[in-house]
């Protein structure tokens, strides 16, 4: 299995799970956004590789793409803060590099499952979400709305690659995914509150704190991942994967300072003032599943709760470690 975008939070965590069942397992990555030590605990698998590069080299993804079976493609520009502060390394990088990678798999009739993003749906807030919700977008100006529009190309390649050339893809949107090994950068919002209020800062809210997300543990995410690349008539669809257990982030902020018993007090930022020109949020961002359910009995195991305490212990363990003896 080819897994690009391997080292990163949800690849890392993936790859684990591909050797577990007894997968071989190759690893493409430019450890831009993802980190090696992710792999550590498959380093020494004999049946793992790690190669350090881009998808962005056609080469490079040609000779890996055809010495294996199948591809798992990960690799993109991700994160909130990424996207707004780096709108054109995102765009580029998120939509040349499915170019090239579907290219391959069509080259050498692989097997391919391509993570998209609940971006895709804009500013719909005509919850739950369905995969064939509309999209409602901003304007073309505003960054976050250019990573939805990449993502929705990358989606239109494996849709036109399967109707047109009988390529074995599959999308998924994934819908704010969380878990171990989840950096507090790039504005992922769970780390970043846990560790302020572990280390006992200020927990920073952007906006009114009344947007509502749904988080689904990563386990939880490549269980469904799984379920559908085996399953034949995922091929040539496109599923929600995420959880439908809604909070506010303001309610999520209170939570996980009660879960602390931190002295931190929530403070709520503009969002000019917590990201450059060119941010623009959505109110409600809820999936329907129903579709993931029906074809493979996929259910979410693990509820907000379990995550925070979880993220909680992470935290804390990381800030142990981080003192230093005498």
């Amino acid at each position: 299995m080819l897994v690009t975008g391997g080292s990163g939070f949800i690849g890392s965590h993936l790859v684990e799970a591909l050797l577990r069942r007894g997968d071989a397992v190759v690893v493409l990555d430019n450890l831009s956004t993802g980190r090696i030590a992710n792999l550590d605990p498959v380093q020494r698998n004999p049946d793992f590789r790690f190669v350090h590069g881009s998808v962005l080299d056609e080469l490079m993804v040609d000779e890996l793409v055809h010495e294996c079976d199948a591809v798992f493609h990960l690799a993109a520009a991700v994160g909130v803060r990424l996207i707004v502060e780096q709108p054109l390394r995102s765009f580029t990088t998120n939509i040349r590099g499915s170019e090239i990678i579907l290219a391959a798999a069509h080259k050498y009739r692989r097997r391919i499952m391509l993570t998209s993003t609940s971006e895709i749906y804009g500013k719909n807030s005509a919850v739950p979400l369905r995969e064939d919700a509309d999209r409602v977008l901003g304007s073309p100006a505003v960054a976050r709305w250019a990573y939805s529009t990449a993502k929705a190309v990358d989606e239109i390649l494996a849709y036109v690659y399967h109707r047109e050339r009988g390529l074995p893809t599959t999308v998924i949107r994934l819908f704010n995914t969380v878990g171990p090994r989840q950096s507090p950068a790039y504005g992922m919002v769970i780390p970043r509150l846990v560790r302020q209020a572990v280390a006992g800062e200020a927990m920073t809210v952007y906006g009114d704190g009344a947007q509502t997300r749904c988080f689904c543990h990563v386990g939880d995410v490549i269980d469904g991942m799984l379920r559908l690349f085996d399953n034949p008539a995922a091929i040539g669809e496109v599923f929600n994967l995420g959880s439908q257990e809604e909070t506010s982030i303001l309610d999520l902020a209170n939570r996980i300072a009660a879960k602390t018993e931190a002295s931190s007090e929530v403070q709520l930022i503009a969002y000019q003032d917590a990201y450059p020109v060119g941010f623009e949020d959505m109110r409600r961002r809820v999936p329907d599943t129903t579709k993931v359910e029906t074809l493979t009995g996929w259910r979410v195991q693990r509820t907000l709760d379990d995550i925070l305490n979880e993220a909680i212990a992470e935290a804390r363990a990381e800030q142990a470690a981080a003192v230093i003896p005498g």
